[in-house]
Formats: C-alpha cells, sequence, structure tokens
C-alpha cells in the first residue's frame, strides 16, 4: 500500500529545518528515523511490547516525514511513512479489505491544521482561505491509541468484525 506522502501533515518549521541539511546527512538522518521507527512499529504492532511514548513516536515519524517533504528521492515504498499498522500475526484467519483501512493522522501546529484546512478545501473544490472562501467548520476529538478493528454489519447483525493489520489485510477478530 502507498500513502501519499504529501497528505501526511507536515510541520513547515520541520520541513525547514530538513530542507538546510546537507543530502548526505538527510540521507544518513532518513535511515537513523526509518530505523527507530520500523522497530519501533514491530514493537508495538507485532509484539505489543512498545519501548517509545506515543509523543516521542510521533516527534520522530513527524521528522521523517518533513525530511520526505524536504528530499523527495528519500521517499521509498518501505519507508514507514507508506505503511500502516502491521502484518497480520497469523494466529487468527485473514480479512482482506473492501478498502484501504488508513490510519487517522495527527496535528501539532498551526501550519499542520491550516494544511489540513487547505487539502480539504482542495478536495471540496473550494477556494483556498481566506478568499472569498466559505467558512468551513471542524469538530477535533482526542486520538485515543489502541486496536484498530472494521465492524461489517449484515442486516443489522455482526457479520465480522476485522484488525487492520497492514491496511489491506487484517485478522478476523470475529467472536
Amino acid at each position: 500500500m502507498t500513502i501519499e506522502t504529501e497528505r501526511l501533515p507536515v510541520d513547515s518549521a520541520l520541513v525547514s529545518e530538513a530542507a538546510a541539511l546537507e543530502p548526505e546527512v538527510a540521507e544518513a538522518r532518513h535511515a537513523e528515523l526509518s530505523g527507530q521507527i520500523q522497530r519501533a512499529n514491530e514493537l508495538y504492532y507485532g509484539q505489543d511490547a512498545p519501548e517509545l511514548s506515543d509523543a516521542e513516536y510521533d516527534r520522530l515519524f513527524a521528522e521523517l516525514v518533513a525530511l520526505e517533504a524536504a528530499f523527495p528521492a528519500l521517499v521509498t515504498p518501505d519507508s514507514p511513512t507508506q505503511r500502516v499498522g502491521g502484518a497480520p500475526s497469523g494466529t487468527f484467519d485473514e480479512v482482506r479489505h473492501g478498502r484501504p483501512m488508513l490510519s487517522l493522522g495527527n496535528a501539532f501546529s498551526h501550519d499542520e491544521l491550516r494544511a489540513f484546512d487547505a487539502r480539504v478545501r482542495r478536495v471540496l473544490g473550494l477556494p483556498p482561505a481566506p478568499a472569498d472562501a466559505p467558512e468551513l467548520s471542524y469538530v477535533a476529538e482526542l486520538k485515543i491509541d489502541g486496536l484498530a478493528v472494521t465492524l461489517r454489519y449484515e442486516r443489522g447483525r455482526l457479520a465480522q468484525g476485522a484488525t487492520r493489520g497492514d491496511g489491506l489485510t487484517g485478522e478476523d477478530v470475529t467472536a
């Protein structure tokens, strides 16, 4: 599965810092961050034994997104920014999702909120703010980390529950 980096929240200050790096320094930092995040993902998703706090993980991930925004050649299909979740464990039957089950994004700055608004307006075909654009209202909720599942109902009854897995294939957790 591929996730377009331009759709991920990007902190413009982090992108500016990343853009100031020499390409070889950026490449080395990208490799280091990718390794740290891949290890954190394996511990979190695969072993249910996280070592990083959510805040630390989010900080590392935001830095990686900024590096890839500043140096697009660093984006590869196996980058943590291009994946969501983890591979199914093999403990349960696999379920192929009808549509990719993606992760929610975070916003940590006003710039990231403005970028989100710009993406929403672009998708809706609205002019950018603040021009003569209509005012949009948003509802925000705390993002609580935990198990992501999709539930499918048929005729009002639960037919199947499946974990997110890697976003394309999850595991059947129907009781």
